[in-house]
Formats: structure tokens, sequence, C-alpha cells
């Protein structure tokens, strides 16, 4: 197993965009390929930078009134693919599922749409399930890709690929991977004293 593991694909799916483009124009100047949805994929071309629709990927639109965006086998199965695993990259070659070694994400932010006094109703839409669902994707399998759970996290990226170019070895990966299980259960905790108050 290659201990050492190159960022070529990168899906990007944020609610902050601010704090993002030093990391992406990193990222592009060691060529890593952009994809993205909606506000993310416009922000990322606005920069400049060449980016794939999800939907390209998926051939299915954003539906439900953009509840259901990433939730599709050819991005999961990108993430969660097992590199070294033969049945795995079979079935990638099969269905055409697409390598993704590098999740960033910044969740809806629910804490703060509560702590605005929104309505019910805004606040059940400000619970992420695409994101948090890549969150736990990239972090499940960790041994293949980096996952950056949220913006506070994008200048510690941004560092190894200053120090390494855009390779990470097993204990970066871990250690966002421990970051990501935090932002998850955080949230998951914020959501469930909502419901139970």
């Amino acid at each position: 197993m290659a201990e050492t593991k190159k960022i070529k694909t990168a899906l990007v799916s944020v609610f902050h965009k601010d704090g993002l483009d030093e990391l992406l124009a990193k990222l592009n100047e060691e060529g890593v390929k952009f994809l993205s949805t909606g506000g993310t994929q416009k922000f990322i071309e606005s920069l400049g930078y060449e980016c794939e629709k999800v939907e390209e990927v998926t051939t299915y639109p954003s539906i439900l009134g953009g509840r259901v965006k990433t939730l599709h086998p050819k991005i999961f199965g990108g993430i969660l693919a097992r590199r070294d695993n033969e049945g795995d990259q079979e079935q990638m070659k099969e269905y055409k599922i697409p390598s993704i070694d590098l999740v960033i994400v910044d969740l809806y932010p629910f804490e703060q749409t509560v702590a605005s006094g929104a309505s019910d109703a805004d606040i059940i839409e400000k619970i992420d399930i695409g994101g948090i669902s890549l969150i736990r994707a990239g972090a499940k399998n960790f041994k293949d890709v980096v996952i950056v759970p949220s913006k506070t996290e994008y200048g510690v990226l941004l560092d190894i690929l200053k120090k390494k170019g855009a390779e990470t070895d097993i204990e970066d990966r871990k250690m966002f991977a421990e970051r990501a299980f935090g932002v998850s259960s955080h949230y998951d905790t914020a959501i469930h004293a909502w419901f139970a108050k």
C-alpha cells in the first residue's frame, strides 16, 4: 500500500467561500482538477479555473430545491472506492466512476440559523445532508482520500500543499479524518439539541 497519495481530483462543495481562494490557487497550481456544484462551481470559475459540474458526472440535475446534488453513486463511489481493491477498481471502470482524492466541505450554518431566531422551516433546510455524507465518506476512506471538513481546515491543507505539493501521507489523511468526525459529531449534536428542546 502506497502511504503517499497524490491529489488529482478535488470535489469542492462549500457554504462559506471566504478563505477558499488561496487554497484553490495552490491546488490549481499543482494541476488538481476541480469538480463542484451550484454556487461553489460558479465561484471556482469566477477565479478563472476550470471546474467540471457534478451534474455532468452524475447526468442528474440538482433536484428538490437543491436538497439533492452530490448524493449519487458516481460521486460517493469515487470517494469510497478502495484504490488497492481489484473489485472496486473494476466496478469504477464498469460504471465510469471518477476517482475523487480530495473532498472540501463547509456545512450549512445550522447553529447560526438557530441562533438567528429563524423559523422551524428555515432551520430544517439548514440541516446539511449531502455535505455531512461527503465528510463521512471521505473520512471513512482516509486511506485514499483527503477530507477537509470545514473552512477552519483550509489553512491546514494549504500548509501541507506548500510543503509537499499535492501529496499527502497516511498521517495527514488520518488527522483530517479525525477532525472530520469531530465536525460531524458536533453538527449532529447541535441538531439533536434543537430537536430535543
